[in-house]
């Protein structure tokens, strides 16, 4: 980034690790399409909610600045996406499924902590039909997929437009 005098001079970016996607064609392409087939059903709103969190969680910087990015353009709110991060605090923000998908989100991606507790399961049991909670669950595991390859090559965060791999 070029700094003028009012500008701060920011940390240069990092390079990327590798270039998964390039030496691993097949399986960048078996995740699309597993991407695809796991958001069929899944309100657009709740699934970038969801990316989000789970991204946060797993610190990936490059699925945040894709999902926040993504979800702005879609119409969602500065404030929900900024609450996100404290979401159990700042339940007023959120509807009860998408609290309920927020909770699920977390067992999922938060596994070390041991498994998805049944109350957590159930509470999403009674937000979603099981197809849809079904849906739910695989969205979940797919972003976790993505957050694994994202940050395991250091994919550069800042670069991505809204839509651009739709």
């Amino acid at each position: 980034m070029e700094t003028t005098e009012n500008t701060p001079e920011y940390a240069p970016e990092h390079p990327a690790r590798l270039t998964w996607t390039e030496h691993v064609p097949d399986v960048y392409k078996a995740m699309v399409r597993l991407d695809a087939a796991a958001r069929k059903g899944v309100d657009p709103t709740l699934l970038e909610l969801v990316k989000i969190r789970a991204s946060q969680l797993n610190h990936c910087a490059y699925c945040l600045d894709m999902h926040t990015k993504d979800a702005l353009a879609a119409g969602e709110s500065v404030e929900r996406i900024v609450q996100l991060s404290a979401w159990e605090e700042s339940r007023h923000f959120y509807t009860g499924k998408e609290l309920a998908a927020l909770e699920l989100t977390e067992a999922v991606t938060v596994l070390t902590d041991g498994f998805v507790p049944d109350d957590v399961y159930e509470r999403a049991a009674k937000q979603f039909e099981e197809a849809e909670l079904a849906q739910l669950i695989a969205a979940i595991t797919v972003i976790n997929a993505w957050n694994r390859f994202a940050v395991s090559t250091r994919m550069v965060p800042g670069h991505y437009t809204p839509g651009q791999y739709k």
